[in-house]
């Protein structure tokens, strides 16, 4: 055999060795195919909508960190936060793309369990955040301590009305573990004051400010709060705060009756200096989107997360209003991140 021929048989082999080692080292694995073999990492962010101002911050959140660990983000969720069928198909969509992993607000804590399962069948990681899931086929529930930030306010109203007097819940819709946590919250902390009664806690508002407003306006009515029937109020999400705000105005109780809100806007922000609102239990959505792509990018690098990551919530009132570290969390810079 010739000096030729030896070296083309040696060189055939090592091309064919190079070639088995980088088929190799890029299988899936459980930490996401797109975590492997060097690929550029497409991470998924599933919000529960895209109208209200608290999705437009984890958005702006989400996008910080995509930057910060060169990585991409697609942002997609439905228009409306009662669209269950839209999220759903969004999230089955995803894994159809074989996105490296998904994060996602669940509409439902049951209903996205199956799209969930799929996902992690197709070893596509899901890190959970804002809403829990029901379900251990997730990696990491990143999200505020919502049973905790509802007794924040339980707590304030409570002490606003004297710790006497009736107070009303409107709560925001069945199926939302969020929101149920921050109900309950709110509900223990009110019950254990001897002096107040909850006179209603079974009306749900729904998911556009619309229907809140109409719920809100006939719960005042049927509970004679102009009369002066109720002394305090408590929402537990930004479009009920803001349909009973509308509704306190339009029944002319407003400031007559304290009223707790959750989640902040402009509007909502306008109305707590002007004093319609007595105080509002903010959460950092930007901090949770951030801290949720953070999280599935650690994952996908095969680091250790923690099973759940409280990303904090606070009571603000009138006077809070113009320290630096609240208007950090409820005036984020978006135009800085999403150009808006």
């Amino acid at each position: 055999m010739s000096v030729h021929v030896v070296v083309c048989a040696f060189v055939i082999a090592l091309l064919a060795a190079c070639s088995k080692t980088s088929s190799s080292a890029t299988t899936s694995t459980d930490a996401g195919a797109g975590a492997t073999g060097g690929a550029r990492l497409r991470i998924a962010v599933v919000p529960k909508g895209t109208t209200h101002e608290f999705w437009k911050s984890v958005h702006a959140g989400a996008v910080k960190a995509s930057r910060e660990l060169d990585v991409d983000v697609v942002w997609k969720g439905p228009l409306r936060e009662d669209d269950l069928k839209a999220q759903v198909d969004v999230v089955s969509s995803f894994v159809a793309q074989g996105v490296s992993g998904i994060v996602l607000a669940p509409l439902d804590a049951t209903a996205l369990r199956a799209p969930v399962r799929a996902a992690r069948q197709a070893k596509i990681p899901v890190v959970v955040f804002d809403s829990d899931l029901a379900s251990d086929d997730h990696v990491s529930f990143v999200a505020t301590d919502n049973e905790a930030a509802g007794r924040l306010a339980g707590e304030h109203l409570g002490k606003a009305i004297g710790e006497d007097g009736k107070v009303v819940v409107l709560r925001y819709q069945e199926g939302s573990a969020s929101t149920q946590h921050r109900e309950k919250g709110f509900l223990d902390a009110v019950r254990a004051m001897p002096g107040v009664t909850v006179a209603s806690e079974n009306q749900y508002g729904g998911a556009t400010t619309e229907s809140a407003f109409h719920k809100s306006e006939s719960l005042l009515l049927a509970q004679r709060a102009a009369e002066g029937a109720i002394a305090g109020v408590f929402t537990p999400n930004e479009s009920t705060t803001f349909g009973m705000l509308q509704a306190l105005r339009k029944t002319n109780v407003a400031r007559k009756v304290k009223f707790v809100g959750f989640d902040a806007s402009e509007k909502l922000l306008g109305a707590l200096r002007e004093g319609d609102i007595e105080a509002l239990v903010v959460q950092n959505p930007f901090n949770m989107g951030y801290v949720a792509v953070k999280t599935m990018v650690a994952h996908l690098h095969g680091e250790k997360v923690a099973a759940r990551i409280d990303t904090g919530s606070r009571v603000v009132t009138r006077q809070d209003l113009d320290d630096p570290a609240v208007q950090e969390i409820v005036r984020p810079d978006l135009a800085r991140w999403l150009g808006e």
